[in-house]
């Protein structure tokens, strides 16, 4: 288990747990109830951490080296039903966009996400999960079909944002990521969307559109990360923290100002911390959206869609 800066003080009592339990295997003596006393001493410190985090360290935990990536999501949710697609039919296939057909229960969807790597050659091979024009058109080639299919589609946003390299601006990122957002408005298929990591600018919109979409609890969701605004407004990264809070970034601030559906709460300690909850609340979420939106005419679904974007933003001053 790896910790971030504020999680040390926990790192030091589940050390001590440990100490505790090895003592009382190793010798005679009883340490049932010193074991429960740290026990509830680590349940009370993540409470106490965890329910105050500040805008930063939730970015942080969004990062967190051990959070599950979109593979894992889709794994957990269709399992061997998982049949990954490649390519855009143009020009290459995009490892930083991963797409396919699975199913959960009875039921298919297509399955859409940026995926990172889990390590440094992982990381590479998946460019840090930032897509080139290429990646956001084998996205849309998979909606497409699932449209001409009838299959719901479910997109997972997790990215720092799109690849800003020169290669990528030459084969029409900024087209391929507005192409992806108008087609997506209307698309006649119903779309859950779920931030379960990073959410930052156009490379998250590019598959970010949908008729429902959810943060997950330690997600963000911006046009810019912290850095990269500290970096503008004050010329150096050392006032990130500063940033973060007043780009309203969390699942809370964002769900308050109703630019997102809805937030999926994570176990205490992040999602990471007890994966199979995590991923039973998200197949819940998403088959309890999808009975919501099958419920509705496909018009009026594209049609409540559309509205719901065009509304965003609008404002009345008193």
């Amino acid at each position: 288990m790896e910790y971030l800066d504020f999680e040390l003080p926990i790192k030091e009592l589940e050390e001590q747990l440990q100490k505790c339990a090895i003592i009382g295997e190793e010798s005679d003596v009883d340490v049932t109830n010193t074991c429960k006393e740290i026990e509830e001493k680590i349940i009370n410190l993540k409470k106490d951490i965890y329910e105050n985090l500040s805008p930063w360290q939730r970015v942080q935990l969004s990062r967190h080296p051990n959070r599950p990536y979109t593979l894992d999501y889709i794994k957990a949710l269709a399992g061997d039903t998982f049949m990954e697609l490649h390519g855009d039919r143009t020009v290459k296939d995009d490892k930083a966009i991963v797409g396919g057909l699975g199913k959960i229960g009875d039921q298919s969807f297509m399955f859409i996400g940026q995926q990172k790597g889990i390590n440094t050659k992982m990381r590479q091979y998946r460019n840090f999960g930032m897509a080139n024009p290429e990646g956001y058109r084998k996205a849309l080639r998979l909606m497409r079909m699932a449209e001409k299919f009838g299959i719901p589609v479910v997109t997972f946003v997790d990215t720092p944002g799109a690849y800003p390299g020169l290669e990528a601006e030459e084969r029409g990122q900024g087209e391929a990521i507005a192409r992806n957002i108008f087609e997506m408005c209307v698309l006649k298929t119903p779309i859950i969307t779920i931030i379960i990591g990073e959410g930052a600018s156009g490379g998250a919109l590019g598959i970010g559109v949908g008729d429902r979409v959810l943060m997950m609890e330690n997600s963000w969701y911006s046009v810019i990360s912290p850095e990269n605004c500290s970096s503008i407004l004050w010329r150096s990264w050392e006032f990130k923290e500063k940033a973060a809070a007043a780009l309203k970034l969390t699942s809370k601030d964002m769900s308050a100002l109703k630019l997102v559906d809805g937030v999926i709460p994570e176990p205490l300690g992040g999602a990471h911390s007890d994966r199979e909850t995590t991923f039973a609340t998200v197949k819940e979420t998403i088959e309890r959206l999808l009975k919501e939106l099958q419920a509705k005419e496909t018009a009026t679904m594209v049609n409540e869609r559309i509205e719901k974007y065009a509304n965003m933003g609008v404002y009345e001053e008193n």
